[in-house]
């Protein structure tokens, strides 16, 4: 089996993971999470959105939250924006790493942001731009990249389209997407090995949820097609405001757990991580998908 020595793990819990509660979570508690973390060593995430609080109040907090942390110089803090005016909001509160997204879908796209996957593309041709031009980090996430709720199965060579024009306009980051957790492994894994083959100097992530149980297996495929840079989320939090159905990402302890026994190095503490899940727990009405909480016995080894 061919496996890498190292994987970096993206935490996405504070704002992927928490943006599909329902009740708005106060403030301090995002902030004492997102501390939290920082102790975990976790070297990216994202911490918030600058979205419209009418589509995600979970979100409306913003500025508040990113005053509030402790920011650790050696840990990059991400925000999604989701258009130009999202961007200057984010820029005017410090941030140097922002999070677009487009859907592959045309159908999740017009339900995201009410347009469509080519309109997004175009009208985020100028935050590239000023993104470049100001010296920001710039992670361009494709959703919907196997599977989109409203149309069924995505065209594979949409998607390799999508990463040829994003890469050649510079972006820092692409992640492919499986926003509902519809993929299986080998689905995964060819589409990894085009993207590689055609793009092999391209930073690609994977970010995968669990809504089949099929998230740690679809990693494994991913691990086998080279990749090595995942999202997660702490106690398997999240969801999609815009994709019925959508369960958790894939829980951040479960990937570090699996790694781990497989002797490929996070540079994550999982005891750590443990303390974050029971910080998690009171602020869901939800049962966490992540399964490495709930096994004492393996907890009690480490």
């Amino acid at each position: 089996m061919k496996l890498p020595k190292k994987v970096e793990l993206i935490e996405v819990g504070p704002r992927d993971g928490l943006q599909n509660e329902a009740n708005f979570i106060p403030t301090e508690k995002k902030i004492e999470l997102i501390n939290a973390l920082n102790k975990t060593g976790i070297k990216r995430m994202e911490a918030t959105s600058f979205v419209h609080p009418v589509y995600v109040p979970q979100m409306k907090d913003a500025n508040e939250v990113l005053e509030g942390i402790e920011q650790d110089p050696s840990i990059q803090y991400m925000a999604l924006i989701p258009n130009e005016k999202g961007y200057e909001r984010a820029v005017e509160n410090g941030v140097r790493a922002l999070s677009l997204v487009v859907g592959a879908s045309d159908s999740f796209n017009l339900k995201n942001v009410k347009i469509t996957r080519d309109e997004s593309i175009n009208k985020f041709s100028s935050v590239v731009e000023k993104a470049k031009e100001m010296g920001n980090f710039l992670r361009y996430n494709i959703a919907t990249a196997f599977w989109c709720p409203f149309e069924g199965k995505v065209d594979s060579e949409l998607v390799l389209d999508m990463v040829r024009q994003i890469d050649r306009s510079g972006v820092d980051e692409i992640v492919i997407c499986d926003t509902i957790g519809r993929a299986n492994p080998a689905q995964v894994f060819d589409l990894f090995s085009r993207i590689f083959k055609e793009q092999p100097n391209a930073l690609i992530t994977a970010h995968f949820h669990d809504t089949y149980g099929l998230a740690q297996a679809n990693i494994m495929a991913a691990l086998q097609a080279d990749v090595t840079r995942f999202d997660t989320s702490i106690g398997g939090l999240g969801g999609c405001p815009f994709a019925p159905g959508a369960a958790g990402n894939v829980a951040t302890e479960d990937v570090v757990f699996m790694l781990n026994e497989m002797g490929i190095e996070t540079g994550i503490d999982l005891a750590s991580l443990l303390a974050c899940v029971e910080m998690v727990k009171p602020l869901t009405n939800r049962e966490l998908t992540g399964h490495f909480h709930k096994v004492k016995v393996f907890q009690n080894q480490i």
